[in-house]
C-alpha cells in the first residue's frame, strides 16, 4: 500500500504522519515552496512571526489534543482568550453583554437603542426573510446597525439584506438583550442548573510559542523520519486512474519539471474546484459544472510593526466601523510574546476580506501598508509615526463560500467521485469545501487514515461536526473517540446563505 497526500496543511500532514507511523509509504505534495501548514502556517518577516487568520488550539476531541501534545510537547503556551468588538473608540465584550454594551454606548445612544429595541419587539417584521430583518426583530434596528451590519458585510462580501434569516437564527441563538439585562440586574442563584445558563466561550487555549506553523514544522520532519516524503514547491497538475486500479499523480515544480508519483490511495486537500479539473478520466459535464460553480472568499493580512503603547491586549478585535476597510485586527504579542522580538514593539495584523483578483487584492504591498497604517491611526489605535514597518500576506481560498446552491454542487461532485473514483479521499477545509476549523480538518484526516488501514469505509468523514459552537464552548478533550463524534454529528457549519 502507498499513499500520496495533496497539500501539507493540517489535514494532509495529519494523514501523512499517522500513515507513516504505521509504516505506510506516503508522499506529501505541497504547492507552497517555503511553508507547510497551509492557512495554519506561521509567516515571518524580519524576526516577527504572525498567524494567518488566528488559530486557537482547543478541541473537544481528546485524540486531537493528544496529537498536538505528541508533536509539540512543551512548546505550547497556555494563553488567555480575549476578543472584543471595536466601535467608536470603545471595546465591547464579545459575545455581547447587554449592560456592558449599553453602558459604553453612553446614556443617549443607550436610550435610543432601548427605544429601538422596544419598537422592534412591539412591531416586529412578520416572517423575517433576511439577516437584517431577523436581527432587527431580536435587538432593534439601532443595535443591528452598530454591532452586526458592518463586520458581517466585510467578511462575506454580501449585503445583510441578501443573507438568509435562517443563518441569523442559527448563528445568534441563545443571545437575548432582555435576558442579558435581566441577568445583570438579577444574577442567577448559586447552584442553578447548568442547562439554564447560556454556554460561555472558552477562556483559555493552548498556542505554540512561535505560532501555529510551529506545529506543522514539527510534523513534517516526523513524517520524513518515519520514511515518508514531504516535497515543497510541487503543484499537482494531474491525477490519473490507472488500468490496474491505482493512481498516478503528476506534479510540477517551479522550474517546470514534472514528476509522476504512483500510489494506491490519494488523499486530497486541494480545493474541490481544482481537483475536478485535474482528475482523469475526466468528470462528466454535470460534475464539472458543479465544481466550476464553487466559490471562495479570500483575505489578506497587513502586518504592521508598531511602537508598543498597550492599546489592547485581545487576541483580536472585530472592527465595526464602516469608515475603514479593515475587518479584524490581531495583536500577535497577545497570541505569544515570542512572536515579537523586541519588547518595546508590537505587531498588529490587519485583516482585509476580499475576492482574489479584485481591487483590494491587486493593490500593491506598499499601498496596503499605507492603508493599514492610516486606518490604524484613524481608529485611534496608533499615533502618527508609530508604524515602523510592514508587510503583506495574501491568503487565497481562505473561506469556502456557502451560497444557496453550494450543497447541491458539492453533493453532485462528491457522489461522482465516490462512485467512479475509488481510493480518492477528500479531507480538510478546501478539500471538502467545508468551512471548518483546524481540529475538524485533522479529524477528517484521522478517520480517512482509519478507513485506509481497515481496507474499507468504516467512518463517514463528511459527518465530522462543523458547528461553530463545537469549537468555541465546552471542555478540551472531552470526547474520547473520533468515530463516535463522526457517527453522532452532522450538518454544515453555520455560514451565510442567500435570502
Amino acid at each position: 500500500m502507498s499513499v500520496v497526500c495533496i497539500g501539507a496543511g493540517p489535514a494532509g500532514l495529519t494523514a501523512a504522519y499517522l500513515l507513516s507511523k504505521e509504516g505506510v509509504p506516503v508522499t506529501v505534495l505541497e504547492q507552497d515552496p517555503d511553508y507547510v501548514g497551509g492557512i495554519s502556517r506561521t509567516a515571518t518577516y524580519k524576526g516577527f512571526a504572525f498567524d494567518i487568520g488566528g488559530h486557537r488550539f482547543f478541541s473537544k476531541s481528546r485524540e486531537v489534543e493528544n496529537l498536538w501534545t505528541e508533536l509539540l510537547g512543551d512548546d505550547f503556551l497556555e494563553r488567555p482568550r480575549k476578543s472584543r468588538i471595536f466601535y467608536r473608540g470603545n471595546l465591547f465584550d464579545y459575545p455581547l453583554r447587554g449592560i456592558d454594551a449599553l453602558r459604553k454606548l453612553g446614556p443617549i445612544e443607550a436610550g435610543l437603542c432601548m427605544l429601538s429595541y422596544v419598537r422592534a419587539r412591539v412591531r416586529p417584521v412578520a416572517n423575517p426573510r433576511n439577516f437584517t430583518e431577523w436581527v432587527t426583530n431580536k435587538f432593534g434596528h439601532r443595535l443591528f446597525e452598530i454591532f452586526f451590519r458592518t463586520y458581517t458585510e466585510k467578511v462575506w462580501g454580501m449585503r445583510c439584506e441578501d443573507i438568509s434569516a435562517d443563518w441569523a437564527a442559527q448563528r445568534i441563538k441563545g443571545l437575548s438583550l432582555s435576558k442579558a439585562i435581566w441577568h445583570a440586574l438579577v444574577p442567577p442563584k448559586a447552584g442553578a442548573p447548568r442547562e439554564t445558563t447560556i454556554k460561555t466561550l472558552i477562556d483559555s487555549f493552548r498556542y505554540p510559542r512561535r505560532g501555529p506553523g510551529m506545529l506543522w514544522d514539527a510534523a513534517a520532519p516526523r513524517v520524513r523520519a518515519n520514511g515518508g516524503a514531504v516535497l515543497l514547491g510541487r503543484t499537482v497538475v494531474g491525477i490519473t486512474r490507472t488500468p490496474s486500479g491505482g493512481w498516478e499523480v503528476r506534479a510540477r515544480d517551479h522550474a517546470g519539471e514534472e514528476q509522476v508519483f504512483a500510489c494506491e490511495h490519494v488523499i486530497s486537500s486541494m480545493p474541490m474546484r481544482e481537483l475536478a479539473s485535474a482528475v482523469q478520466p475526466a468528470l462528466p459535464p454535470d460534475a464539472t459544472q458543479a465544481a466550476a460553480g464553487l466559490r471562495y472568499r479570500d483575505f489578506l493580512v497587513v502586518a504592521l510593526m508598531v511602537k508598543e503603547r498597550h492599546q489592547f491586549n485581545d487576541n483580536w478585535i472585530y472592527v465595526h466601523d464602516p469608515k475603514v476597510k479593515v475587518g479584524r485586527i490581531q495583536n500577535f504579542k497577545s497570541w505569544s510574546p515570542e512572536m515579537v522580538p523586541n519588547p518595546e514593539l508590537n505587531c498588529y495584523g490587519l485583516e482585509y476580506f476580499c475576492f482574489e483578483g479584485d481591487g483590494l487584492w491587486n493593490t500593491s504591498d506598499a499601498e496596503l501598508v499605507r492603508l493599514g497604517s492610516e486606518e490604524l491611526v484613524r481608529l485611534g489605535l496608533a499615533q502618527p509615526g508609530d508604524v515602523l514597518d510592514g508587510t503583506v500576506v495574501r491568503q487565497p481560498k481562505a473561506y469556502p463560500v456557502y451560497d444557496d446552491v453550494y450543497q447541491q454542487r458539492v453533493q453532485t461532485l462528491r457522489a461522482e467521485l465516490e462512485t467512479n473514483y475509488p481510493n480518492l479521499h477528500l479531507v480538510g477545509r478546501n478539500g471538502m469545501h467545508k468551512y471548518n476549523n483546524q481540529d475538524h480538518a485533522m479529524m477528517t484526516a484521522m478517520l480517512t487514515v482509519r478507513n485506509i488501514l481497515a481496507g474499507r469505509k468504516i467512518y463517514d468523514v463528511w459527518q465530522v461536526n462543523q458547528d461553530a459552537e463545537y469549537h468555541e464552548g465546552g471542555t478540551a478533550g472531552q470526547r474520547e473517540d473520533l468515530g463516535q463524534a463522526a457517527a453522532a454529528q452532522g450538518g454544515g457549519r453555520l455560514v451565510p446563505m442567500r435570502a
